[in-house]
């Protein structure tokens, strides 16, 4: 029998122990955002003491980013991941003795606060860049689906329960113990369960461009995308002449990251859509959204927890059905028009007094976002070069994560002079708008025409 095209990707042993690495270190991170909250009051910190410690985490993150993307090209991914995952095993083991024995200070939680952030930076892209070198091209939609399925379950849900029940149970010395642990299977899983084949240097990008017959087939990929690769503007001529290509410097090898993106019409336009989009949504969602519970439901922290756990379960939803889907024909249109159109349910937020009204239109919009985000996660792995991908991948990190920040401080300013429910109908009606803009701007539909996508047929 057939298995759905959802569970295509577990018969590959490799992706079985990549996903099965992703998984624990989900759950560590999960717990890790309430065991770290609970281990600052235990030291007798507050408020101004948890922002420090989620800001130096976030710091960390966003400022190696572009890094990671170009670091997860450099190298072989394999040894990013494992490298990844000592170091928040080392970390994290380091503020659990500490923990523990009683004498954690502030200074080293913000120290393991940091590490954590800058192995995310390194971790994603890396892990962006390997699926496609371990799975065919037909099954990366399932594979992001099931990442996207698999993430508010385990890192939103299980992980933030399991370490609630440890603090509770016990102290935040525990929790952080088993936060430890789930990273030290992480590690033996990824280290032991990846061969290493995998370690095969990545290809540089003129090693990919077009030639007259097609993109330049490697042995060392052992999944080539079957997509169309983009050309690079530095020609062929060292993939014609088999000349090796000269070292360069961390700074050139970023810049040609930004130039591919600035010069590929449905990327850059599409970042562009999703830049505005962002700044237009993460902020009301965090910063706005607790008060119209409060305002208008009466509610309080458990009714806004409910929401963000409908919230997830869309999210989880969306990405499910998604990869048990064929990549659709008109995939960028698609993308943008489900993304877009998705966000028009949030314009009832700030006019409803109704939980059940508030938490079908919280489900509709992350289900939506589920979609997108998963046709996009495939169309970087299926149309940007190898060589590129971590870039790419690390590029379009930084562009969400720089302006959350950005979207949030503005939040509360913009609320004090303009009505909460008519934000969230600005935020419901652009986001489909500046998605139109974008498609045409960018001549997206013409793109996919002359860029088809076909799916194969799946193995049986």
């Amino acid at each position: 029998m057939q298995a759905p095209a959802a569970f295509a990707p577990f018969r590959n042993r490799q992706y079985r122990v990549l996903i099965a690495g992703l998984s624990a270190s989900m759950v560590g991170a999960g717990m890790w955002a309430v065991a770290m909250v609970y281990q600052v009051i235990a030291i007798g910190g507050g408020a101004l003491e948890l922002s420090v410690v989620a800001t130096v985490n976030s710091v960390g993150m966003i400022a190696f980013i572009l890094l990671g993307g170009v670091t997860a090209d450099r190298l072989p991914r394999r040894r990013v991941l494992i490298a990844v995952e000592a170091a928040n095993l080392v970390a994290v083991s380091f503020t659990a003795v500490l923990s523990v024995t009683g004498v954690l200070t502030l200074a080293p939680l913000c120290v393991s606060a940091f590490v954590l952030g800058v192995s995310l930076a390194f971790f994603y892209p890396a892990y962006s860049a390997l699926l496609p070198q371990i799975l065919p091209a037909r099954q990366l939609l399932a594979a992001n689906g099931m990442e996207g399925t698999v993430r508010p379950v385990l890192q939103q849900a299980a992980g933030p329960a399991l370490a609630g029940v440890l603090v509770a149970a016990l102290t935040p010395g525990p929790a952080i113990l088993a936060i430890a642990a789930c990273h030290a299977v992480a590690l033996v899983v990824l280290t032991a369960g990846l061969p290493r084949a995998l370690d095969t240097a990545p290809l540089r990008f003129e090693d990919n461009a077009p030639t007259p017959s097609g993109p330049v087939a490697d042995p060392r990929i052992p999944a080539p995308m079957d997509g169309p690769v983009e050309q690079s503007a530095d020609g062929d001529d060292d993939a014609e002449h088999g000349d090796p290509a000269p070292p360069r410097s961390v700074w050139a090898d970023l810049r040609e990251g930004v130039a591919f993106t600035v010069r590929t019409r449905w990327l850059f336009w599409t970042l562009c859509w999703a830049v505005f989009v962002v700044l237009l949504f993460i902020g009301p969602l965090e910063v706005l959204l607790p008060f119209l519970v409060r305002d208008q439901l009466g509610g309080g922290s458990q009714t806004f927890g409910f929401l963000l756990a409908i919230y997830g379960v869309g999210a989880a939803a969306g990405s499910l059905l998604t990869a048990s889907l064929p990549l659709p024909r008109h995939y960028l249109t698609v993308m943008i028009a489900v993304w877009g159109f998705g966000m028009l349910p949030l314009a009832v937020l700030g006019y409803t007094d109704r939980f059940a009204v508030m938490a079908v239109a919280l489900f509709v919009c992350s289900f939506t976002g589920g979609v997108g985000q998963v046709i996009w996660g495939t169309l970087l792995q299926r149309r940007v070069p190898p060589a590129l991908l971590g870039r790419i991948s690390s590029l379009d990190f930084f562009v969400s994560l720089a302006l959350m920040p950005v979207s949030m401080a503005l939040a509360g300013p913009v609320a004090q002079v303009v009505d909460v429910g008519t934000i969230f109908v600005v935020v419901a009606v652009a986001s489909p708008l500046l998605g139109i803009i974008a498609l045409v701007a960018g001549r997206l539909r013409r793109d996919e025409r002359e860029h088809p996508l076909r799916e194969e047929a799946a193995l049986a």
